[in-house]
């Protein structure tokens, strides 16, 4: 009987021993399938570190400062002509002149909306102070002079009609200036379509005050 139980309790003893060794093993091979902290990582987490080369690359510009002095200048540029095409009203007489006037108001004055809406964006003055109003002429090529304006204000008829295609193909010339320098150094591809606009409707728009000054 007493050798009955010895032999028990070494039994007992040894499946005890076998258990918790297999709990040990289940253990250790819960551990190796575990995914390592670096998988589990957020992305965050296994962004480049400050001061690496990657952190330290600068992020895409878009826009620069030719874009910027292309629209502080243009939306006086345009005011302006928006100032001469209001005195055609009542003045201008030639049909074609009088068409030009509306195709320039329908063009111009949400160009100058866009814009002021860059310039926000990209938080930059309207103005940068170099145009001196949109009636000096200074810093702009084409304006007119506060003297031309006076001058188109005082004319009427045929008279208004060649003084306005005169001035105005002067002052496109100036605008397609401007245009074709953003064409060259501007950056935001907004900006860039509306120099391309400008330098095709207002070389268009040349040419037929060109015409009309022929028939005058």
């Amino acid at each position: 009987m007493r050798a009955f139980t010895n032999r028990a309790i070494r039994t007992s003893a040894l499946v005890g021993v076998v258990a918790a060794t297999g709990l040990l093993l289940t253990a250790c091979g819960a551990d190796d399938a575990a995914p390592s902290a670096s998988a589990t990582a957020s992305p965050s987490a296994t962004a480049a570190a400050p001061g690496s080369a990657a952190s330290q690359a600068p992020a895409p510009a878009s826009f620069n400062d030719a874009d910027v002095m292309f629209a502080q200048m243009m939306i006086p540029h345009h005011e302006q002509a928006l100032e001469m095409a209001e005195l055609a009203r009542g003045r201008a007489e030639d049909a074609g002149v009088k068409k030009l006037v509306a195709a320039i108001e329908r063009a111009q004055d949400p160009e100058i909306r866009r814009m002021r809406a860059w310039l926000k964006g990209w938080g930059r003055p309207e103005s940068a102070g170099h145009a001196g109003g949109h009636g000096s002429g200074h810093g702009m090529a084409g304006m007119m002079s506060e003297q031309d304006m006076k001058d188109l204000a005082g004319a009427r008829g045929e008279e208004f009609d060649r003084a306005f295609a005169e001035l105005m193909i002067a002052h496109h010339e100036g605008a397609v200036t401007m245009a074709e320098a953003e064409r060259r150094n501007g950056l935001d591809p907004a900006a860039r379509k509306l120099a391309d606009d400008v330098v095709r409707t207002q070389s268009a728009e040349i040419a037929e005050l060109r015409k009309i000054l022929d028939r005058l």
